[in-house]
């Protein structure tokens, strides 16, 4: 057993788990910062139930996601020693800035929106759900600025075989960022939006009550989620003219690649410094999904339509297609991650120097076990999704007013 290749399975694995839960809660809390914004405004008591309902979703999700979290971040100390003593004054600025500035707020507001329900204000209690979303996004900005350093080290130095951070404003400027934040952003609204509009559609084939109230959830998901994948395929493409200039050796073996590749032996050796072809593959998959899920625009004129609807067939076309974009967003993970190899660093750090001087049976046994962990965790969070939204919007236990329970009136199927 290689432990090297064991480290790198549990890396993928535990990353992997964790990013679904993160696409989930940024699309959501957008959506909900909508939702409960409309209700404020308006008054409607439509978009409260619709807060309530989808406010609870994203809180199962946002907790079970917390643990996925916490797992991941053990790894870097771990099982990459390497790279925590190498780059961990470079690497770790804006991991520490996203997690004493957006994380910790983020969760302190999400906390005070959780229990702020009939004891705040509702302008109040709408704010602290914006704090929520800001931090939100500001935690995914920070964590890209750091992985986007491990793309392409900028504004460092080595010093005693150290690398030490002497420009943070490069950090913000380096060329493998602002593209790639846009893109996941765009990429956990579509999940978001697709989560909402399948969510919706299975309420509609069922004929549950409140048929009205989930015509609205499917419309402003459905919307959400085409607007969306118009910016994911925007900011794709627009990534290869920044990443193709900056790592050379990932979209093919030109000219500029082949000297890199001459530059790296000389000073790290012989070796392989190609990307395996899953990068290329997952890179291809990803873009077939993406124009695949641009059809979803020819499905948003349709549903605006009663009579459609009742057919049902695009009800189930928006079903099946929940999974493309989970799918979508870890090929996409893995071409960015996997087309950098053999780095951990981009032509700064191999993965063989980063990894830590542990034992092939440890690193076996820690892959075993964090691998049912987070798998638990996951499976755990899907079936208490499906329960909560199969039961629909009548009365979620968010927002429930202390020692009561709510019975709403129920509204025809097409009314």
């Amino acid at each position: 057993m290689d432990t090297l290749l064991l480290a790198r399975l549990q890396f993928a694995t535990t990353t992997s788990i964790h990013f679904l839960f993160v696409i989930v809660t940024l699309g959501l809390v957008t959506l909900l910062v909508g939702l409960q914004t409309a209700w404020v405004i308006t008054g409607k008591q439509k978009y409260e139930r619709l807060t309530r309902f989808w406010g609870q979703l994203y809180v199962i999700n946002y907790v079970l996601g917390i643990a996925t979290g916490i797992v991941m971040e053990f790894q870097f100390g771990l099982n990459w020693s390497g790279l925590s003593r190498y780059v961990g004054n470079v690497f770790g600025a804006p991991l520490a800035i996203e997690t004493l500035v957006a994380f910790f707020l983020e969760s302190t507001f999400l906390g005070m929106w959780i229990f702020g329900w009939h004891r705040l204000r509702r302008g109040v209690h709408l704010a602290l759900l914006w704090g929520v979303a800001l931090t939100a996004y500001a935690s995914a900005f920070w964590i890209l600025v750091a992985n986007s350093w491990l793309q392409n080290p900028v504004g460092y130095e080595v010093r005693d075989g150290v690398a030490h951070l002497t420009d943070f404003p490069a950090l913000l400027s380096n060329p493998t960022l602002t593209m790639a934040f846009g893109h996941v952003v765009s990429a956990a609204l579509l999940v978001g939006g697709m989560l909402m509009a399948a969510v919706s559609a299975g309420h509609l084939i069922r004929r549950t009550p409140d048929h009205a109230l989930h015509r609205t959830a499917l419309r402003i998901g459905l919307v959400t989620a085409a607007l969306s994948i118009t910016l994911v395929q925007g900011f794709g493409f627009a990534q290869f003219g920044p990443v193709g200039a900056v790592q050379p050796t990932k979209f093919g073996g030109g000219d500029e690649a082949q000297a890199m590749i001459g530059e790296w032996t000389a000073r790290f050796g012989p070796g392989d410094y190609t990307p395996p072809a899953l990068a290329s593959a997952g890179l291809g998959f990803m873009i077939t999904i993406g124009l695949t899920l641009g059809a979803l625009w020819l499905l948003v004129p349709l549903l605006w339509r009663d009579w459609i609807i009742r057919l049902r067939f695009p009800l189930w076309l928006l079903l099946l297609a929940l999974p493309l974009p989970f799918v979508a967003t870890i090929l996409g993970w893995i071409a960015r991650e996997v087309g950098r190899q053999p780095w951990v660093a981009y032509g700064l750090l191999p993965v063989d120097q980063a990894v830590s001087p542990v034992g092939a049976p440890v690193m076996l046994t820690s892959l075993i076990g964090f691998s049912l962990l987070l798998g638990t965790l996951a499976v755990t969070n899907w079936v208490l999704i499906a329960r909560h939204a199969a039961r629909g919007a009548q009365d979620p236990a968010l927002g429930r007013a202390p020692g009561q329970s709510i019975h709403l009136r129920t509204e025809p199927a097409f009314a």
